[in-house]
């Protein structure tokens, strides 16, 4: 497990569980309360009797902090529950009281962040539900709180959606696709990045494994070469015409380079 190659600056504080005890699938944002630069954010942690802390802190002037390492539980919504699941980060204000508002530029920077730990942790869509259900989390769910304040937290849709297209073209180019043949979207049993994963999805509905180019990767073994399916194709055991080409085409193999080893054996 990774930090974000972000930061700016690392001020670790000592107030951790250590090893958090769940896969990381939330981000928990919360609001300083306060107009406040990063590093001076990040030293509010530091003392024990404090009995808090933040694995990030963005300040007001933009600069991002490491307070606890990502791999560690930080104490920062008051539920064990959500911290052990969530990267929880602290935002510096740019007004106060009543609106606590937090600058545009420092905005950008949260949803850089969020979009690198959504990026690292293999998160994707960012969700913000409203409720504990989604990715994006509220401290004021979990305690008697209105953190993250209500100009932040009248954004957290906005920032799923940002974080969401930036994230879109990593997923879309490097899904690996679990169908029966590349072209028959409706046998989809799941979309994986990891290739891993989707083999292991591939066991368990007996089906095959997609790059983004309609190259079945996995499973290889079972596969026919193009010569046996060309002499197999020109005995007549795969049909004829557009029959032909569905049945190939839905078993996995390469309609056009087959008939291209058809065309080369018969001329």
């Amino acid at each position: 497990m990774t930090n974000s190659k972000l930061i700016d600056d690392i001020i670790l504080s000592p107030n951790n569980s250590g090893l958090r005890n769940e896969k990381i699938t939330k981000i928990a944002i919360h609001h300083a309360a306060g107009i406040i630069k990063g590093r001076d954010l990040a030293k509010i942690f530091l003392p024990r009797q404090r009995q808090a802390s933040s694995n990030y802190m963005i300040g007001s002037d933009g600069l991002i902090v490491l307070g606890v390492d990502e791999k560690n539980r930080a104490w920062t919504t008051s539920s064990s529950w959500c911290d052990n699941r969530a990267i929880t980060i602290e935002v510096g204000n740019s007004t106060r009281d009543p609106s606590w508002e937090v600058s545009d530029f420092v905005l950008n920077r949260l949803i850089d962040l969020v979009t690198d730990i959504c990026r690292r942790n293999n998160i994707y869509p960012c969700t913000y539900t409203g409720n504990k259900n989604g990715v994006l989390q509220k401290h004021e769910w979990y305690a008697n709180t209105n953190c993250p304040g209500p100009y932040l937290g009248n954004k957290f849709s906005f920032i799923a959606s940002e974080v969401n297209k930036r994230l879109e073209k990593d997923y879309k180019e490097n899904l690996y696709r679990v169908r029966k043949s590349f072209n028959d979207k409706k046998s989809q049993k799941g979309a994986f990045r990891s290739i891993d994963n989707a083999k292991k999805c591939a066991d368990r509905y007996r089906l095959r494994v997609f790059d983004e180019g309609g190259n079945e990767v996995y499973p290889r073994e079972n596969l026919k070469s193009i010569d046996t399916l060309a002499r197999e194709v020109i005995r007549g055991d795969w049909g004829n015409g557009n029959e032909r080409k569905k049945r190939l085409t839905d078993a996995g193999y390469d309609y056009y380079g087959v008939q291209r080893r058809v065309n080369k054996i018969l001329s």
